[in-house]
């Protein structure tokens, strides 16, 4: 067992929201360190560039020293094991995500059985929060603040032409 357990949150993170937030603390006190590792996301259209969604993370995240906010392309699996990752977070808001993330588990216990999958749950605060959501609501003027930490809540109105 190495001495240091290191951990890869992966996701888009277009943009980074409080559940992804509340996750990835969970996360750091299981972990010695956690990666959270920002897909590139060439199958999707993001609304931020990957170096805005690097930027928003770390903003986000400045007071977990313990987080490195990186990039990564292809299989996550590759990623977490060139990394030194024992470990992939997963995160799970509802049944629906258990479905598909344990498929998801599943696969990568067959591509890299050396990295484990830990699925996690938010706080209720969180649990209804996605960043396709987030992006709507803010795209169609609605309210978006508590649901985005203050370095994300200004780049986002101003991404979606909106103002605080």
């Amino acid at each position: 067992m190495p001495d240091h357990r290191l951990a890869v949150f992966p996701g888009t993170f277009d943009p980074i929201t409080l559940g992804h937030e509340d996750m990835l603390r969970r996360a750091c006190a299981l972990f010695d360190g956690v990666i959270l590792a920002v897909a590139i996301a060439h199958h999707k259209k993001t609304l931020f560039t990957l170096d805005e969604r690097l930027a928003l993370a770390r903003a986000a995240l400045a007071d977990l020293p313990q987080v490195q906010v990186l990039p990564f392309e292809g299989l996550v699996t590759e990623f977490a094991v060139a990394q030194g990752a024992q470990v992939m977070v997963r995160g799970l808001r509802s049944g629906s995500d258990f479905d598909y993330e344990f498929q998801l588990a599943d696969m990568n216990r067959h591509l890299r059985p050396e990295v484990d999958t830990v699925f996690l749950t938010p706080d209720a605060r969180w649990q209804s929060i996605s960043s396709t959501l987030v992006r709507e609501i803010a795209t169609l003027g609605g309210k978006v603040q508590g649901l985005v930490s203050a370095a994300v809540l200004a780049p986002l109105l101003a991404k979606v032409g909106r103002q605080q």
